[in-house]
């Protein structure tokens, strides 16, 4: 092969690379790959063609015309492993997918948790007193006998102590330690623990030996709310009542203070409000009075300040405290609390 013939064959050896380097990229598959390889590089090739030729020419154009044969043979090897190992991880991946569980999918007849009503109820509770300019406070649910009575005013033979049917725990001298049965100990903890002024609310749960009924079950949620400045009055303690009945239930429900007893209150009154089923016209579910009794308040017991520390002739306060789970049987007229309990669905999904 003469000089000028060499000239000419490189120029086809880069035409045949471009055309096998473009077939290559456009396969989308292992035999296009295959294919492609094949057509480039293979013995039927125009490349191997090429190689035959090297034969007829002289040692000096040999070496040089195998020299660029080889470089471009090397480069389309390269590029057809290259694309033949994309693909490989292309449709691994794909099978991946097609046989990956999805453990988070979710079944056509299965529904989204949600928080229960109870819960529901205290977070609206808490975000109105939040609104108010009430703080939040919390405590144990397992206490002494002396933050839950003693310090309330309420000693061993005070016959309101019996009426809770109070549970008390296995650890310590007898009867010392309970499951609490109002959150009023978290009044107690509050008050030792800062100095006044003091306007907070304590929900939480609260355990009695209740009989369960349409009204009352033995794991109840509570919320108490204590206020404790100087020149606190019982018009304040009105006001405060009216003011969280009417932004929790509207401005349709007011609210009435009637006289009562509490040991550790005085003067003492239950908290009722106009009926939210019948808006005060009068219904079953209120006797047909227009009012239901919500909880009990009252202003802070001397004693009561005088067991925390506080001087009585220096700060005044109040005191209310009402059910959480009554307070949602109310809102959303449900016949039987013990129905929060049972966990059907035909219940729950409605909240």
């Amino acid at each position: 092969m003469n000089t000028d013939a060499m000239t000419l064959d490189v120029a086809a050896v880069e035409l045949i690379e471009r055309e096998a380097t473009e077939a290559l990229q456009r396969a989308s598959n292992p035999d296009e790959v295959r294919l492609a390889t094949a057509a480039a590089i293979g013995k039927r090739s125009a490349l191997a063609a090429l190689n035959q030729s090297l034969a007829a020419m002289d040692p000096d154009q040999r070496k040089r015309a195998g020299a660029v044969l080889n470089e471009v043979r090397e480069r389309l090897t390269r590029l057809a492993a290259e694309r033949r190992a994309a693909l490989d991880d292309e449709q691994r991946g794909r099978r991946a997918d097609a046989e990956r569980l999805d453990l988070s999918e979710t079944l056509p007849w299965v529904r989204r948790g949600s928080l229960n009503l109870v819960q529901q109820t205290r977070d609206r509770l808490e975000d109105t007193f939040l609104g108010m300019g009430f703080s939040v406070a919390e405590g144990p649910e397992v206490d002494s006998d002396w933050n839950t009575f003693d310090a309330l005013n309420i000693p061993p033979a005070h016959p309101a102590r019996s009426n809770f049917d109070t549970l008390y725990v296995d650890f310590g001298p007898p009867e010392s330690t309970l499951l609490r049965p109002h959150t009023s100990p978290v009044q107690i903890r509050l008050m030792q623990s800062q100095p006044p002024p003091i306007y907070s609310v304590m929900p939480g749960r609260c355990y009695r030996k209740d009989t369960p009924d349409a009204r009352h079950i033995p794991g109840f949620s509570q919320i108490e709310g204590l206020v404790v400045d100087r020149g606190i009055t019982f018009g304040d303690l009105a006001g405060t009542i009216d003011t969280f009945t009417r932004a929790y239930f509207g401005p349709n429900i007011g609210s009435r203070l009637r006289p009562a007893y509490f040991p550790f209150t005085e003067p003492s009154a239950e908290y009722e409000i106009t009926c939210a089923i019948c808006e005060g016209a009068g219904c079953r579910t209120c006797s047909n009075t227009g009012w239901i009794e919500l909880g009990g308040c009252g202003m802070v017991h001397p004693k009561v300040f005088e067991n925390v520390g506080l001087d009585p002739e220096e700060w005044s306060g109040f005191a209310f405290g009402f059910g959480i789970d009554r307070l949602a049987q109310m809102r959303h007229e449900i016949p039987d609390m013990r129905v929060l309990l049972d966990n059907d669905l035909r219940f729950i999904r409605q909240f």
